[in-house]
């Protein structure tokens, strides 16, 4: 069983019509559609916006329907001057950009007491998505590398750049991390796949809504191809 998270509808809608023989249950306020994807068993639900959101929606699927590996869908903003509007970004790795226990001896994103600063995501799932998204997107380009995400839409040219210097990232949202690190805690292999929507600068308020839907339909594009794959 694999469990596929988005964080809003838009972003799991597309996947749902292609399911079949759909059972659904509800969770801490959450729909979770149980069913066939592609010759695949999945479970598809959309966890809300945010960390805290994103993490319970894992610990639910992975308490619930067992599943063996978690895929975390949907937009975000580009870090990388490379990488552009469309483009998908597949995580290597994903940290919390706004934990901040730097009082304490800790490097800004690592989570006190913890032994690592970011989150490893499959590189076997990694794999396997980069070669799918190449088949079904040939219009975009696929970048691999770190996911940065926060409780907040970054929108600011002095953010994204902070962002860029402390921790390389390739992206920025608010979900990903959330999920790799319940993952990590279950020991259950994860990857983030980012369409990118907007630039995470002074012009991200107006890129995203016009970017939005082309970005998703890159994602859903990759997902399906991949279940095809697993």
């Amino acid at each position: 069983m694999l469990g596929i998270i988005g964080a809003m509808d838009e972003e799991v809608a597309k996947i749902k019509e292609q399911m079949q023989d759909v059972k659904i249950r509800t969770r801490a306020s959450m729909d979770f559609y149980e069913g066939g994807l592609n010759g695949h068993s999945v479970v598809v639900v959309r966890s809300g916006i945010g960390k805290v959101n994103a993490a319970m929606c894992t610990q639910i699927l992975v308490d619930e329907y067992q599943v063996r590996a978690i895929i975390n869908t949907g937009i975000a903003g580009s870090l990388n001057a490379d990488i552009n509007i469309g483009d998908i970004v597949l995580s290597t790795d994903a940290l919390e950009h706004d934990m901040d226990a730097v009082a304490f001896g800790y490097p800004v994103g690592q989570i006190p007491r913890m032994d690592t600063l970011s989150f490893e995501a499959d590189p076997e799932l990694r794999r396997l998505a980069k070669e799918a998204c190449e088949e079904v997107n040939p219009d975009v380009t696929v970048f691999e590398g770190r996911v940065v995400s926060g409780d907040q839409f970054v929108s600011d040219k002095a953010k994204k750049e902070w962002l860029v210097e402390q921790f390389a990232g390739y992206c920025t949202e608010m979900e990903g991390a959330a999920i790799a690190h319940a993952a990590y805690l279950n020991q259950i292999p994860f990857l983030i796949i980012r369409a990118i929507s907007d630039k995470a600068d002074d012009s991200a308020s107006v890129d995203y809504p016009a970017f939005e839907a082309k970005a998703i339909e890159h994602s859903v594009k990759l997902l399906l191809e991949l279940c095809k794959r697993l």
